[in-house]
């Protein structure tokens, strides 16, 4: 449970000169919800040298405001039993290995059956923090591994950690099409300009990096693994598809279907029935938030990418013994 009331000092960036200091906390702490930090500031918990300050005062940069948390309320969420593949737990973090088709948190369309619901039945104290403990999510239909904090601060380092890329998540992705050679990826993403559901690489985004190897390729497909530097929306996703090399099964950015030529029923019927996108988090590293060890944890992929490609390998293996 965390402590009745949470106070913090937070350096203001330099180069946020002139930036409203509702914008900069938005920034600064996006953990927090704009919700939230205009509720601290209205109810003067944000203080420069002795001042409150206000949503729209300026800052001059460089400064250091002191930030007063207050309780939180335990959350609303119900608590409900869940299969929850748990793959590391101590006093201190929970890691996960999340299945694909699982939500991380209730939502519009979503309101339980979440992730979130099934870490409150595993630990109910989790209720006393911001969104259960979860700092970082996947997509409802990439599975893999995810680590949640138990306590305030456990939680604030591994934000911290995150922030400073010290937390290393490492993804396994079929692709369609056969890329030369590995790459990094570095263009900005943000929100797409007429379809609110999708994000796109646009110079009004904010930057995204992302580090592409190529593990294996097959006649019409590839197996890369994908290094997130940055932990933007759908970044992977979009990254690759921008390159013309879309996950196989991506609802919203795979486009058409890719067939090998003359491929068999099995390998068709695959390819056409793998209906979500074939990404998977297969390996996380990071700084254990109190004993400071370097802790690394890996899973399999999951049956439906495991069985695509034994598919893919035998439709190999098939056309390159006929030539």
């Amino acid at each position: 449970m965390i402590e009745p009331e949470t106070h913090f000092t937070l350096d203001i960036l330099a180069d946020m000169e002139g930036m409203r200091v509702d914008r900069a906390l938005a920034d600064l702490l996006p953990e927090y919800s704009r919700a939230a930090i205009q509720e601290w500031l209205k109810q003067g918990n944000v203080v420069l040298q002795n001042k409150r300050m206000k949503p729209s005062d300026r800052l001059r940069g460089g400064e250091s405001l002191q930030i007063s948390i207050p309780a939180q309320k335990p959350a609303q969420w119900a608590a409900q039993k869940m299969p929850l593949k748990l793959v590391y737990s101590d006093d201190h973090l929970i890691v996960i290995n999340k299945p694909a088709g699982l939500v991380v948190h209730p939502g519009a369309g979503n309101p339980d059956q979440t992730l979130l619901n099934a870490l409150l039945y595993f630990d109910p104290t989790l209720r006393y923090l911001p969104r259960a403990g979860i700092v970082h999510r996947l997509d409802k239909d990439t599975s893999g591994l995810m680590v949640m904090a138990r306590t305030e601060p456990a939680r604030q380092l591994l934000i911290e950690q995150i922030k400073d890329r010290q937390v290393s998540r490492r993804y396994l992705a079929v692709v369609n099409g056969l890329p030369v050679s590995g790459e990094t990826i570095d263009q900005p993403i943000g929100r797409h300009q007429h379809d609110r559901l999708r994000m796109a690489v646009t110079e009004r985004g904010k930057p995204a990096v992302t580090h592409i190897r190529i593990k294996q390729k097959f006649r019409s497909h590839s197996l890369v693994e994908a290094i997130l530097e940055t932990g933007r929306t759908h970044q992977i996703r979009v990254h690759l598809a921008w390159r013309g090399f879309p996950l196989v099964g991506d609802p919203l950015y795979g486009g058409r279907v890719k067939l090998p030529p003359s491929a068999e029923e099995r390998v068709i019927n695959c390819l056409q029935g793998f209906n979500r996108q074939a990404l998977h988090a297969y390996r996380l590293s990071l700084v254990h938030p109190a004993s400071q060890q370097n802790l690394t944890w890996q899973q399999e992929m999951p049956e439906d990418m495991d069985n695509l490609l034994r598919i893919l390998n035998s439709d190999q293996a098939l056309k390159s013994g006929n030539q």
